[in-house]
């Protein structure tokens, strides 16, 4: 089960890890708000979670402050100025992460590597919504790091997932193996210094250090050098993109999601559109019915993103997606003709005064190449199939990839206040689909929200935990046009599924938060 906490507080914390939400809790408990806490789990996921999250990759935060507006901060990769003219000359090579039941292909090596925003985004929402010294907000990352954090069982799971990553070269296999040369393993530490190092000298003299200074210069000379693309105009010319949020409405709830370009967030908000119109009564969880509901608004929403491809990021193109006309069109084939057919970690904060952060964040897998007397690893975007779609080296120069996180808060019709997200690359979606749909129409507490078993349709394959895949065999069998091909039975819980955290406050102020199990969750409350 998932680490949940629940009583009046100052502010709650739903995170990856122990020592990144014990970094939140101290910050919160100094008398810091939403986003100091924020501020300092992104840098100890860092130390805790180095599969996840490098300051070399990126993100985005969801702010909900008690008195502004909202604010979407886009702080994700962009890709290289330059076009890969000769894709035989970059270092870019496939690897596989083994999840035991299934695997999933990624590129690594310096070709893979896009512009990264971290850095960037770090300062801008340090700037904008902070309300302590930066010196400050990473001391707790500063000690995890050098201390080291001792890996639990899912951690060294993890490990093993993307293992060829991290023996891909030599400076990686110095961090992440033990003196005989294998891979770190459940009770021994990860030591960072050299990140601990480049992180304490970032925060002192600031991000130019990152995109004009040194560590800039170490990147531009490796890719140069050893097959990458990146350039110091890349690096300097990077900024962070503030957007409003995605707004959408389910059953008296309100959402604010990551809008596009990033395309999770409308994807999401499609799904609840066509959950709104289909679901004219409720469904016992597992039941199924409901099993055919999710289902087919899972295979319906593939369909329609394929039909419909997302790559404006206007206005326009939004509400297009999110139209009634649309909407209408796909409700009508699910009722008239049924359809026939990665590495992110998530930070939710919320405080006593009601402020909300949503922050998502993502090193791809790593691409395998610390740059040297940093402890950075640099991330592997431009190898990640589902952030491009229409192939590898194909994208459009100087420019936002896209991406499935959405990171998001809700307003419920019962005045609670949660902030949520989840990693999991292409599953991201239906993760936060699936726990707002629990919350909403089934009534469970986060908790039970959270842990529930889940559904994942795509490629005619329905993945599915637990009780969930026999429930899926029968409707299979007995529908004459199913929602998918076959059942892939994941028989315990996996981060397959994604591992949403997430943290809320209800209307009387009592906090509860919420950590993914399938992603070793961790919670505070101050």
């Amino acid at each position: 089960m998932g680490d949940s906490l629940r009583r009046a507080s100052t502010g709650a914390v739903a995170c990856g890890h122990p020592a990144t939400a014990e970094a939140a809790l101290e910050i919160l408990q100094a008398g810091g708000n939403a986003y100091d806490a924020a501020i300092a789990a992104m840098c100890t996921a860092v130390a805790a979670e180095p599969v996840f999250f490098s300051l070399a990759g990126g993100g985005f935060l969801v702010a909900q402050p008690a008195d502004s507006k909202p604010l979407v901060y886009d702080f994700f990769v962009a890709t290289p100025k330059t076009p890969a003219r000769d894709p035989s000359t970059l270092d870019f090579a496939p690897i596989v992460a083994d999840f035991g039941t299934a695997t999933q292909e990624f590129h690594i090596g310096l070709g893979s590597t896009a512009t990264p925003g971290a850095v960037r985004g770090l300062f801008a929402i340090h700037r904008d919504l902070a309300s302590m010294p930066l010196t400050e907000l990473v001391a707790p990352a500063l000690h995890h790091a050098r201390q080291g954090v001792t890996l639990r069982e899912v951690d060294a799971y993890l490990f093993s997932v993307v293992g060829a990553i991290l023996t891909a070269r030599a400076d990686s296999r110095a961090a992440y193996t033990n003196r005989d040369g294998k891979l770190l393993v459940a009770g021994e530490s990860v030591v960072q210094r050299d990140f601990a190092d480049s992180l304490e000298t970032i925060a002192r003299e600031g991000e130019a250090l990152f995109y004009e200074g040194e560590i800039a210069e170490a990147i531009c000379r490796a890719c140069k050098e050893q097959g990458g693309l990146l350039t110091r105009e890349d690096l300097a010319d990077y900024r962070v993109i503030r957007r409003a949020p995605l707004a959408c409405h389910y059953r008296g709830a309100r959402i604010l999601t990551n809008p596009p370009a990033s395309t999770g967030g409308l994807l999401i908000a499609f799904k609840l559109s066509i959950m709104q119109a289909l679901l004219r009564e409720r469904q016992a969880f597992g039941s199924p019915a409901w099993v055919e509901t999710i289902g087919r608004t899972m295979a319906l929403t593939n369909r329609a993103r394929a039909e419909n491809p997302l790559r404006e990021e206007s206005e326009s193109a939004t509400a297009h997606f999110l139209s009634e006309e649309l909407r209408a069109r796909y409700v009508d084939v699910l009722d008239c003709h049924p359809e026939s057919p990665r590495g992110t970690t998530h930070i939710s904060v919320i405080d006593g005064d009601g402020n909300l952060a949503a922050l998502s964040l993502s090193n791809g897998e790593g691409n395998g190449y610390v740059l040297p007397g940093t402890g950075i690893m640099l991330n592997n975007m431009l190898g990640e199939q589902d952030l491009n779609p229409e192939g590898f080296h194909l994208w459009t120069p100087g420019t936002r990839l896209a991406s499935m996180m959405a990171p998001s808060v809700a307003t419920l019709a019962d005045g609670r206040l949660t902030a949520l997200g989840s990693g999991g690359s292409n599953r991201i979606r239906t993760a936060i689909f699936q726990v707002l749909v629990n919350l909403i129409d089934q009534g469970m507490s986060l908790e039970q929200a959270v842990d529930a078993p889940r559904l994942h349709v795509e490629h005619g394959v329905a993945n599915a935990e637990g009780a969930l895949a026999e429930t899926c065999r029968q409707v299979l069998a007995s529908a004459s046009e199913p929602f998918a091909d076959s059942v892939t039975d994941w028989p315990r819980h996996n981060l397959f599924f994604g591992g949403v955290h997430a943290a809320s406050r209800s209307a009387e102020g009592v906090m509860t938060a919420a950590g993914d199990p399938r992603r070793g969750g961790a919670v505070a409350v101050a």
